[in-house]
């Protein structure tokens, strides 16, 4: 899967490539040739059309130059907006004279009535102004420029295809910080890696699509294969969809046991649950208080159902009796979504991690050795979510107490409670969040929200690069639930599960959105009920990349 770097990293990658023997030349000639193939695949035939390209002074309008040459080759009008001096043996600008190409520089350019011609009359504007390693605030010509190629895009009476080279101009690529008078991509293709800026706000949302380019570092080099951060990539995600045997029965494909609910929060059981069977679960089997029984079944008639003790319509500590004779009998185990914070709920989970029973090697669920430290020789593979983690959270020692590895999937508020951070804290800089906490716990962590991050407790972390507000809403995070757990009892390895359920849970959302013509009116059920248009997207090949 495609890398997600910082700056500093991309550094090191290209200067280790260019030791290598791969000069800073040719990946300057591949990065400009991939970008024009980008193009060229999104504008069709290039006769007639017009193509503007805004050229920097560094190495971004370099690559801008010889994108400009390929483009000009393959047919279309291409003019370059010089806005920073060039090299006075600039090759790759000679080479883009011989094609009669409109060369204007912005020092010339009074009032910028050029750039606004330019503006006004282009189908593409491909922005190689600045570079991966421009830090704010954004000052001089790049500013002026920027500032009035926004002010005439505000007077087109049609749209214009904006594309990065690398990156949105004034936005830096660490951080996600951007200037004001960056120009919002519709489609942005990065080089040899995704930059860790791209999925933070506000930066992400100038990005637009994203395309990963190939400029010819080898996968294998040390100092890129060495990088911890993936970006989940439905080429590589297809290879981990659990097989489907055609002489296979529901036992082929396991049981999910979802305990979840209570009187005050009925429909999570039932979204988690249709989370699980709609990823290809065999059997999905609802513990629920009977209360929740009564209003869920219908809903989800598919299911088999366990019945729990509980108080006023929360899960008790009496449950847990019930439970130990249906553990053995399940792949997968999912706690928490619909539990509310009832102290009788508490009390569960308290009394299902072992807490006070027996002695301390000896608890409910679990057979503990010093060699095997909170692995449990009855607990299937778990996930745990929404109330489920506020509540493990009040458990003394809750991550040993706990399989390893058992999958967390908090949002940012969740996570706050889990952590004692502030959710700004953790929404500054989510990647690390995640990634410590997942080492801190021994447990995979899924920290959801837009560009979802899976990290692992050994270091690794996923991006999902799915950021849609058809998925803010209440009970899309049920259904993830259930998606991992239905995944995880078809035999996928817990990190596969998350990674691939977030991928599948956060198409499935997109697709609602595009089914209903609005983002505003995807219901948490919809999301569940796309998620096989989201494996056949995915199983065929047919996923965006």
């Amino acid at each position: 899967m495609p890398k997600v770097v910082t700056v500093q990293e991309m550094r090191t990658i290209e200067k280790a490539a260019d030791a290598g023997g791969l000069t800073y030349d040719r990946m300057m000639e591949n990065a400009g040739r991939a970008v024009a193939e980008a193009v060229l695949e999104r504008i069709g035939a290039p006769g007639g059309k017009r193509i503007a390209i805004l050229v920097g002074s560094g190495n971004n309008g370099g690559d801008g130059l010889v994108a400009a040459h390929y483009l000009a080759e393959a047919g279309a009008q291409v003019s370059a907006y010089i806005a920073g001096g060039r090299p006075q043996k600039d090759a790759n600008l000679a080479r883009l004279q011989t094609h009669g190409s409109l060369i204007a520089n912005a020092a010339d350019d009074q009032r910028h009535r050029v750039l606004h011609n330019l503006m006004m009359t282009s189908d593409v504007l491909i922005d190689a102004l600045l570079g991966t390693g421009f830090r704010l605030p954004l000052r001089d010509a790049a500013q002026e420029v920027l500032a009035a190629a926004s002010k005439a895009l505000e007077t087109r009476s049609r749209p214009l295809f904006v594309v990065g080279l690398d990156c949105p101009s004034g936005m830096d690529c660490d951080t996600g910080a951007i200037a004001a008078e960056a120009l919002e991509a519709d489609l942005t293709v990065t080089l040899a890696a995704a930059k860790v800026g791209q999925f933070r706000f506000p930066g992400a949302a100038a990005v637009g699509e994203l395309v990963v380019a190939d400029i010819g570092i080898s996968e294998k080099q040390a100092e890129l294969a060495s990088i911890q951060t993936e970006l989940a990539d439905p080429r590589t995600l297809r290879l981990w969809l659990p097989p489907r045997p055609a002489d296979a029965h529901k036992g082929t494909f396991g049981r999910a046991l979802v305990v979840a609910g209570s009187v005050n929060f009925p429909g999570a059981a039932a979204l988690a649950g249709m989370g699980a069977y709609r990823v290809g679960a065999g059997l999905v089997t609802l513990a629920a208080p009977s209360p929740v029984q009564a209003v869920v079944a219908p809903q989800i008639p598919e299911a088999t159902w366990v019945l729990l003790p509980h108080e006023v319509g929360a899960i008790s500590a009496e449950a847990v009796e019930i439970l130990k004779g249906e553990l053995g009998a399940s792949q997968a185990l999912l706690l928490g979504p619909g539990f509310g914070q009832d102290p009788s709920t508490g009390a569960f989970i308290t009394r299902l991690l072992g807490v006070g029973e027996g002695s301390p090697r000896t608890h409910i669920g679990f057979v503990r050795s010093e060699s095997r430290r909170g692995e449990s020789a009855s607990l299937p593979p778990c996930v745990v979510d929404a109330d489920g983690l506020k509540l493990l959270s009040k458990v003394d020692l809750w991550p040993s107490r706990l399989p390893r590895p058992t999958i967390l999937t908090p949002h940012p508020g969740e996570m706050a409670v889990m952590t004692g951070m502030s959710k700004d804290e953790i929404q500054a800089d989510r990647l690390a969040a995640a990634r410590h906490w997942a080492a801190e716990w021994g447990h995979v962590v899924v920290l959801k929200g837009a560009f979802t991050v899976v990290a692992s407790p050994e270091g690794m972390a996923t991006i999902i690069p799915i950021a849609s507000p058809a998925l803010a809403r209440a009970g899309t995070g049920d259904v993830l639930a259930g998606a991992i757990a239905g995944l995880l009892a078809q035999g996928v390895a817990p990190y596969g599960a998350a990674v691939l359920a977030a991928y599948l849970h956060g198409r499935a959302g997109v697709l609602a959105g595009e089914a209903h013509g609005t983002t505003a009116s995807v219901l948490a059920s919809e999301v569940a009920d796309m998620l096989p248009e989201a494996l056949v997207e995915l199983a065929s090949g047919a996923a965006p990349v």
